[in-house]
Formats: C-alpha cells, structure tokens, sequence
C-alpha cells in the first residue's frame, strides 16, 4: 500500500513464483493447453523480478537472478528439446530443428521482458551479456554444437536429391539455413565454415563425376546445353534457400569442374568441337560458348585461336581460290568481303562482346586486307 515500506521478497520465494510463470510459458510451447499471458501476469512477472532486483543489500538478487535466467534455458533444453531432437533423423529431425529454434526464439522474446530490469541496469553496469544473447548462446551450445553436423548432412543430401530431378522442400532447407546464419548473432561464421564449406565441397565432387561422364557421352552442344542449365540450376538454389554469398563461390566450383577442367577435350571434340560449329555457322551454339567460356579465367583464350584459324583457313581458300582463276579473268573480292561480313555476323551474334568484336573484326580485317594484297599483285 502507498506510504508503507515495501515486503522484503526473499529469493527462494520470489524464484518460486517466476518458476510459475516459466513452466506456464514452457507448457505453451510445448503445446499444452494453458491460457496466454495477460497484461496482468506480465505485469506480475515483471515487478517480482523489478523488486528482487531493487532490496537493499543482502536481499539484491539481480546476480543470482541472471544466473537463474541462463539456467531456465538450460533445463528446457536438456529436459525437453535435446531428447525430441535426438530421436529424430534426417528430414524428421530437421523439422523438429526448425520448430524447436522457432519455439527458443519466443521463449528469449517472453523471458528477457520478464527479467527486463536486469538488462537495463545491472547488466550494464556491469557489463554482462544482454538477456537476448544469453538465451541464443544457450541454444548455440547446447543443441546446435550437437547437431550442427547432422543438420549438414541431412540438408547437403535434400540438395543433391533436387541435382538428381527430385523434389524436395525449399522452405524447410530455407528455414534450416536461416538458424546457421542467425546463430553467428551478426557473423557468418557458423554458416561458413559448419555448412558451406562442406556443401562447396560435395559441389566439387558432384559435377566433377558429372563431367567425366558427359565429355565421354555428350556432343559439345549438348555438354554445354547441360552445363548452363546446371549453372542455372545452382543460381536458383541461392534464390530459394542458399544465403545470397554462397552465389559467387558455387557457380565458380561449377564452372570451375564442367568447363575449365574440361575444356580442351570438349573444344576440340572432332565433329561438334568450336572448328566444327564455326565451319557450320551454329550460331546458337557458338553464343551459349561464349556466355559460358567467358565468365571462367582465361576461358576465351583457346575459342579465340580456334576462330582466327578458321578465319584464316577460310581466307587462305580463297586466295587460293582466286589465283587459280587468275589467268582467266581479273579476280573479284567479292568472296573476300563476304567472309569479312560473315566473320562480322558471327561476331556479333555470337560474342555479343566490344572487346571480342574489335579484337576479331581486327583479325579478320588483317587477313581479308592480305588476301586482297595477294591478289591484287597477281
């Protein structure tokens, strides 16, 4: 009542009552049929803890309160979170993971208002950890350094079941990928280094097994069909469920095992290789050769050599061409310029690039301005 002293709350009596209020917050969780909170059991919740918290020595509790804070999480998790997870595996656990770090998340948000005052005053003055993060510790310690190895298993498998054609949930890897990127409270480490470099490394070893059997199988064409596609593909996994930094490093180990590894054997493949799509004008083949050689080192290096042989092979038959009509009448350029327009068209179509149509149009020029030297001098 106003203008009386207050009631000395002694700790064994005030933890009572808040361990009311905890397992009535753990049986909602849980399921269990129980009534929400009001604003009136907030309230109650609060001030208990606001009242232990403000007794004049030796009744300041806010210590032993803290303590009692972390060790809420750690009974429900060894009591009641662990044992749901450990008897569940693959798929099934990884739901469980999913409710489970939902279900933690809610406990941390209702626990941490109860213990408020502990965050705004004796926490910081003693520089402690916030409320929040003492909670996420809890289950980073606890449940995620058991598991983490499990739940990167299970999920590695579900993305190379959706390599092999099968269907699977997007949103459960999307909601089991979140908890290693939210665990890290800011950093990316967990997600790093407890999942995606793993999963780079089953990349490297899935494609890789890819490729020796498609350079033996496949027409170039094909293989490079199939390569963009796989590109494609591992694109819109990070779309759907793969933190957005993964991108970059998953469609190098992709590029890196289906094009670099292999792209002599499939540019130089004897009737479907880059000569042979230049010779037969397959300008939708050579285009895709380009998108694909071009985002990988150096990659445009050999097509280049490839094209200027060609060029100069085409450029040479004609010069041989018109000196062996020479004596019958004076040689026209004609055939000369119309290769340097085909040579443009290809260029243009297929590279779709300044540089490459500089660099060629350059070559071409040379070598057409050759042919006609030669044969103006005949």
């Amino acid at each position: 009542m106003a203008g009386q002293e207050r009631r000395t709350i002694d700790l064994e009596e005030g933890w009572a009552f808040m361990q009311k209020g905890i397992t009535k917050l753990k049986n909602i969780l849980e399921g269990k049929p129980e009534p929400q909170f009001s604003s009136e059991d907030y309230m109650m919740l609060y001030t208990t803890i606001y009242n232990m918290c403000t007794q004049k020595p030796p009744h300041d509790y806010s210590q032993q309160l803290y303590d009692k804070y972390r060790e809420s999480f750690e009974e429900y998790i060894t009591s009641m979170v662990l044992p749901s997870l450990r008897e569940k595996h693959d798929e099934f656990m990884l739901r469980e993971l999913v409710q489970r770090w939902s279900n933690h998340k809610v406990m941390v948000r209702w626990l941490s208002r109860f213990f408020h005052y502990l965050d705004r005053y004796f926490i910081s003055r003693r520089s402690l950890t916030p409320l929040k993060e003492v909670g996420l510790t809890c289950f980073r310690e606890l449940i995620y350094q058991e598991i983490k190895g499990q739940v990167k298993d299970a999920v590695i498998a579900l993305i190379d079941k959706e390599r092999e054609g099968e269907q699977i949930d997007r949103g459960l890897l999307k909601n089991v990928l979140d908890i290693f990127v939210e665990i890290g409270l800011g950093q990316m480490e967990c997600y790093e280094n407890d999942f995606e470099d793993f999963l780079l490394k089953d990349t490297t070893e899935y494609y890789s097994v890819k490729a020796q059997s498609w350079i033996l199988e496949d027409s170039c064409p094909d293989y490079m069909i199939k390569a963009e596609e796989c590109l494609k593909r591992e694109k819109e996994r990070v779309g759907h469920y793969l933190h957005i930094s993964s991108e970059q490093k998953l469609l190098e180990k992709v590029q890196n095992e289906l094009l670099a590894q292999y792209a002599t054997p499939l540019l130089e493949k004897e009737h479907s290789g880059c000569s042979a799509l230049l010779r037969d004008d397959k300008v939708e083949d050579l285009s895709r050769m380009y998108r694909l050689f071009s985002k990988i080192s150096r990659g445009l290096e050999p097509i280049s050599n490839m094209f200027k042989t060609h060029v100069t092979n085409e450029g040479t038959a004609l010069v041989k061409q018109a000196e062996d009509s020479a004596s019958n009448k004076k040689p026209e350029k004609k055939d000369i310029v119309g290769m340097q327009e085909q040579v443009c068209i290809l260029i243009a179509l297929c590279f779709c690039c300044v540089l490459s149509y500089l660099t060629f149009t350059l070559v071409s020029r040379s070598l057409c301005g050759k042919s006609s030297s030669c044969m103006t001098n005949m």
